[in-house]
């Protein structure tokens, strides 16, 4: 895998992105994001574009890839296939995209590891995404609990991307994602606040909606971390597992 990507200016300023999965729950397959929010072009190095980040979801049933581009156009995950626990991954522009901002920010895409992989290992998620093509090693961890290709129990879950930034999925309307007020963290804890609108009219979907936070390079202490969710009709707390 290529070097850690700098996500710490860009991740503190990208709104949710809401990810529907079609058949997710049941199937390893492609997934089909739509996003929202923005970061500047000069939040992270030119080099850091190129990588790829990625992390386990879902008590090791799901994954995350983050990419650079357009914080409106979500790249979709298009196939995945294992051998044993190297992961293939190709991930492709959403052809239903058709205006797309100039921004330059770190969009998550969501894909279902392939049965018979065990997240609990060690495993790698070779990506290709257009001409990159990078490798992403995971650690596993022996605390996921979920079974690759069996059903999700639709609870929030969250993964380390990176130094001091994570992907949050959380399940509900993919019309209405998660929408960040505040990110505060310290030692192994922290806590984001969400903005709630119960007027909103939101689809009568369930749909995993995946949101990048971040608590800065040295802010936050990864191993033991407990986020806490605060509003926007998702309170509660999450263990932060994984990479």
């Amino acid at each position: 895998m290529t070097s850690p990507m700098r996500l710490v200016a860009a991740l503190s300023a990208v709104a949710a992105t809401a990810l529907l999965i079609a058949g997710c729950t049941s199937t390893p397959g492609a997934v089909t994001p739509t996003s929202t929010g923005s970061a500047p072009p000069s939040s992270a190095p030119d080099d850091d574009y190129a990588d790829i980040e990625g992390t386990l979801l879902d008590g090791g049933r799901m994954f995350a890839v983050v990419t650079w581009g357009s914080s409106t156009c979500v790249p979709v995950v298009d196939s995945v296939e294992a051998d044993g626990q190297n992961v293939t991954v190709t991930v492709k522009d959403n052809e239903a995209d058709e205006v797309c901002t100039r921004d330059m920010a770190p969009r998550a895409s969501i894909g279902a590891l392939p049965e018979g992989v065990d997240p609990t290992k060690e495993l790698t998620l070779n990506v290709t995404y257009g001409d990159l093509v990078d490798d992403v090693d995971l650690d596993g961890d022996p605390a996921f609990t979920g079974v690759p290709g069996s059903s999700t129990d639709y609870l929030p879950s969250a993964g380390w991307i990176g130094d001091g930034g994570l992907v949050l999925l959380t399940w509900g309307s993919s019309s209405c994602p998660p929408v960040v007020e505040s990110v505060e963290g310290a030692g192994n804890a922290g806590t984001v606040t969400f903005t709630t609108d119960d007027e909103q009219m939101c689809t009568m979907d369930m749909a995993p909606r995946g949101t990048l936070l971040s608590f800065g390079d040295d802010s936050v202490e990864e191993d033991g971390f407990t986020l806490t969710l605060v509003g926007g009709n998702l309170d509660g707390t999450v263990s932060v597992l994984g990479d």
